[in-house]
């Protein structure tokens, strides 16, 4: 029988990671929750806010947020019954669409960001001096991009360069995860 090392430092890295996202995450809900939104709606309002023309396309927004094309069109839904975010045809393929932040998006988005940033700032990037912010940026970038390849499609500022397979070299319109949402 072989003895397992559960003091294994792959280990320790993955548990740590996965202790300091719920507790962050537990400190930025309440301004969320006052703000009426859920973590995904803010993670896509704020996701629209950062994008060219602030839209994405449907399929670059599930790929960005992890969510299948079903449950990003259901969040997207709510979002529009809300006032938050439109559907706009995309012009150059009728099978395809955009979310776009509307006007009342913007400004809830903005009621909510300065104690949002707030709280970041207090959990999280207050702790580090820039040099290891940076450092740290640099390698949660490093990981995203190997586990999470397609958390920037359509982050691209051409608009409809998305709307050709070759501009999508990771396949990231067809790699959404399927979470609830």
């Amino acid at each position: 029988m072989s003895v397992m090392n559960y003091q294994d430092s792959r280990l320790t890295a993955l548990g740590l990671l996965a202790e300091v996202h719920a507790g962050i995450m537990a400190r930025l809900h309440p301004a969320l929750a006052r703000a009426g939104l859920s973590e995904i709606d803010f993670e896509t309002v704020i996701r629209l806010a950062r994008s060219p023309e602030q839209r994405l396309r449907m399929s670059d927004l599930a790929a960005q947020t992890g969510l299948s094309t079903s449950g990003v069109t259901r969040v997207v839904d709510r979002l529009e019954r809300e006032g938050l975010a439109a559907r706009q045809a995309c012009a150059s393929d009728r099978r395809a669409s955009y979310a776009v932040l509307t006007p009342a998006g913007r400004e809830r988005l903005e009621s909510v960001l300065p104690e949002h940033l707030q709280d970041i700032d207090r959990t999280f990037t207050r702790l580090l001096p820039d040099e290891e912010l940076a450092a740290f940026l640099a390698s949660l970038r490093k990981i995203r991009d190997v586990v999470r390849p397609c958390a920037t499609a359509g982050a691209d500022p051409i608009p409809d360069a998305a709307s050709d397979p070759a501009s999508d070299p990771a396949g990231c319109a067809d790699a959404a995860v399927p979470t609830a949402p």
